[in-house]
């Protein structure tokens, strides 16, 4: 390689263009097995969500025709949007929300017809002729929707019966091998899945009613995930009960049985339907991921023995996990390699990637791989603690800085804000690397993957904690000598977005900031937004409006004559869980302070951006706000960005 040029930090020639990032990039998920086909949903750069069907011979094949997207809006946040049996598959469209089925070689037809019911994590009772899935009743416009588990008649999809009602939201229905028995987790505000949720069994009588309905384990302050039913009858499931997410599953007498008590996550925060951390692969084997210090890990259980096997994989993210015998299937990443969708011999122990979330276009000379901080953290309060991040050096083989300078920083403040960083191989974060800017990527008090009482950290300290380690982050960085003082930016989306805003009007450490779709007010938040995370604030801020001063106190929009460096704000114009107002609000009141400003509003993007498009645009944005406001000049050609007030 030739010497590498001298050129500031920020402005080097990236081999990653932002249309590069997002143009042929897909989402995988929701994988599912029909006996030896394997089926999963790709989230295209277009924003359709399209089914993919892969025969055991290996020919891979899209089944969602132009005009579909297999995508639910149950919660929102969706998942488990489909079901598939002996080829048949079930699924609801995105645009009207409805059930339709595809039989093999045939278009989708409608199944259900009703407008104003959406449907999610069903499975079809081939006994009964039914489908059973989480159904979310919308049809009383100014009224709260309702959840219930409910049974659709595949004869005619407008005959539909309430199984399980009362509580304010269900999840995992899952039916026994013989069709006998119902397990399902039902929780109620102002729990999120995460604090605690219910673990219900029912028998299924013969007219498909459920009766004998039993409590087996879960509770307000016990989360349960995952309940799956193994060949034997047994009830498998994972439980936080010992303040870790671990498996167990249900003796005869009713007791839990813990299978491999561990220090470990088991288990994840429930914001999708359908998300699998273990596969039941035979009578005698059970395979697992679980994630210890950031890394995920794969294992496999006997079920007799309890022998524990770790399994060496070159997967440091595994998630969607399903089993056939002598294979696993699952979505793998790495800090070296982008999530790919894996299968693995679980005999010979060799792996094929099936399909990856992107075409590995990026040079590994060129990677900056994660490297992981644990960092002391301090509280307004005084109160001491330690927090977890990943640090990415500025990494490009072609350019060196010029002696003595320092790369200007992007602290990631991720959603949630029950959620966790990734070190998948990013794309994105290699955006910044290769143009030579340092990344912090921050596992924030509150963050999943440390076991419950980390999670905890953030009960009623929404906008304290979140916020202080990242100040602590970005300082400890700074102390390190790794990153610039006078050019610190700190980025997030939703939740992300609201530590964003809440770190720059409260301190005076960073000197620019990006908000996508953050929250601005909290009051606005918890009175405007969705069902499922209407009372989220309860635990994370406090109950309203009896704390109404609270959540005044710590909303950024009632502070912005504090905020004293530059924002960029994008938002998505159908947003329903931040509306748009919460974008505007702020962005009129920064204006208003006369400080430099730029507003990206996206028509037609909801919470979170799905068109390659529009991804571009707010990623060249970012690029150029910051080029403007630290004073170098980006590389290649980028949009115009009209910044007020510069």
């Amino acid at each position: 390689m030739p010497t590498p040029q001298v050129a500031p930090y920020g402005s080097w020639q990236s081999p990653l263009s932002a249309a590069d990032i997002y143009a042929d990039s897909i989402r995988l998920r929701d994988l599912r097995l029909d006996g030896d086909t394997l089926y999963w949903v790709e989230a295209r750069p277009d924003g359709r969500s399209v089914l993919v069907r892969r025969t055991p011979g290996g020919t891979a094949e899209d089944l969602t025709p132009p005009g579909f997207s297999v995508r639910t809006r149950v919660h929102e946040y969706g998942g488990a949007a489909y079901v598939v049996d002996q080829g048949v598959v079930y699924f609801a469209n995105f645009a009207d929300q409805r059930l339709y089925r595809q039989r093999p070689g045939q278009p989708p037809e409608l199944l259900a017809p009703q407008e104003g019911l959406r449907y999610a994590d069903g499975l079809v009772d081939r006994a009964r002729s039914r489908l059973i899935v989480v159904r979310e009743e919308h049809i009383t416009p100014a009224a709260q929707p309702v959840n219930t588990l409910a049974a659709v008649d595949l004869a005619d999809g407008a005959r539909q019966q309430v199984l399980a009602q009362g509580y304010d939201f269900y999840a995992s229905p899952r039916l026994s091998l013989d069709g006998t028995r119902l397990a399902w987790l039902a929780w109620n505000h102002p729990n999120m899945p995460w604090d605690g949720c219910e673990l219900w069994v029912a028998d299924v009588q013969p007219d498909g009613t459920l009766a004998g309905h039993a409590l087996v384990a879960g509770g307000t302050d016990e989360s349960i995930f995952q309940p799956e039913w193994a060949a034997d009858g047994t009830l498998y499931f994972v439980s936080d009960r010992t303040g870790w997410w671990n498996l167990y599953r249900l003796r005869g007498d009713g007791s839990a049985e813990p299978l491999h008590p561990l220090d470990a996550e088991f288990g994840q925060p429930q914001w999708s339907f359908g998300q699998a951390t273990y596969a039941l692969e035979s009578p005698g084997r059970l395979l697992c991921s679980y994630e210890q210090a950031g890394v995920t890990r794969l294992a496999s259980l006997d079920t007799r023995s309890l022998a524990w096997t770790p399994l060496d994989l070159p997967y440091a993210e595994l998630s969607g996990l399903r089993a056939a015998p002598g294979r696993l299937y699952f979505v793998g990443g790495s800090p070296t390699a982008v999530p790919a969708l894996v299968a693995l011999d679980l005999e010979s122990g060799a792996t094929e990637v099936i399909r990856r979330s992107r075409a590995e276009t990026l040079d590994p000379a060129f990677v900056s791989a994660a490297q992981p901080i644990v960092f002391p953290t301090r509280l307004p309060d005084g109160t001491e603690s330690t927090a977890y991040a990943y640090f990415y050096a500025p990494h490009n083989p072609a350019y060196v800085a010029p002696e003595g300078e320092r790369p200007p920083l992007v602290l990631m403040s991720h959603g949630g804000p029950t959620s966790a960083t990734s070190t998948a191989l990013s794309y994105a974060i290699q955006f910044w690397t290769t143009r030579g800017f340092a990344v912090l990527d921050v596992d924030y008090g509150g963050s999943t993957g440390y076991g419950r009482a980390y999670r905890q950290r953030l009960n009623r300290q929404w906008g304290v904690v979140d916020v202080a380690d990242c100040i602590n982050a970005a300082t400890y960085a700074v102390d390190q000598g790794w990153v610039d003082p006078r050019r610190l930016a700190i980025r997030g989306g939703s939740a992300g977005g609201f530590t964003t805003l809440a770190a720059l009007t409260f301190y005076d450490l960073f000197t620019a900031g990006a908000s996508y779709f953050g929250i601005s007010d909290l009051e606005a938040m918890v009175r405007d937004t969705h069902k499922f995370e209407s009372r989220y604030l309860d635990g994370l801020v406090g109950v309203y409006p009896d704390e109404r001063a609270v959540y005044l106190q710590r909303s950024p929009i009632y502070a912005v004559d504090r905020l004293a460096c530059p924002l960029l704000v994008l938002q998505g114009l159908d947003d329903p869980i931040v509306p748009p107002n919460q974008a505007e609000m702020m962005v009129g009141a920064v204006r208003a302070r006369g400080l430099p400003v730029a507003y990206v509003p996206f028509t037609g993007e909801q919470h979170g951006f799905v068109k390659a498009e529009n991804n571009r645009r707010a990623l060249e944005a970012e690029l150029t706000f910051y080029g403007r406001v630290f004073g170098f000049e980006p590389a290649g050609e980028l949009e115009p960005l009209a910044i007020e007030n510069l």
